[in-house]
């Protein structure tokens, strides 16, 4: 069983900061590609960073030079530092990682979400 549980969201004002992090728990043998994805008010889910293993970032170009994703590979965490806020960026973020997982015999490969946590950016 694999988990993922976000934390760092909130009631924020305008111009103002937030960080974003997200714990991978469970019986896992390898984390591959992590990202974070969010989702507003009668919108659509949609990309907001990605970070694959051994490859380039790709920020959604509505938060590139505002917000950084970054991982910590020993405690199977990311994070997404989130600057200058605006309130369009007010929307549940979820957390996603591909992970192998099982026995190193007997595995499987599939993406896993979290939760999400709230982000509002209100004055």
């Amino acid at each position: 069983q694999v988990q993922l549980v976000e934390s760092g969201g909130g009631l924020v004002q305008p111009g103002g900061s937030l960080r974003l992090s997200c714990v991978v728990s469970g019986s896992i043998l390898r984390i591959n590609d992590m990202g974070w994805y969010r989702q507003a008010p009668g919108k659509q889910r949609e990309l907001v960073a990605t970070m694959p293993t051994g490859g380039r970032t790709k920020y959604a170009d509505s938060v590139k030079g505002r917000f950084t994703i970054s991982r910590d590979i020993a405690k199977n965490t990311v994070y997404l530092q989130a600057n200058s806020l605006e309130p369009e960026d007010t929307a549940i973020y979820y957390c996603t990682a591909n992970v192998r997982s099982g026995m190193p015999w007997n595995y499987k490969e599939r993406d896993y979400w979290g939760q999400g946590t709230q982000v509002t950016v209100s004055s």
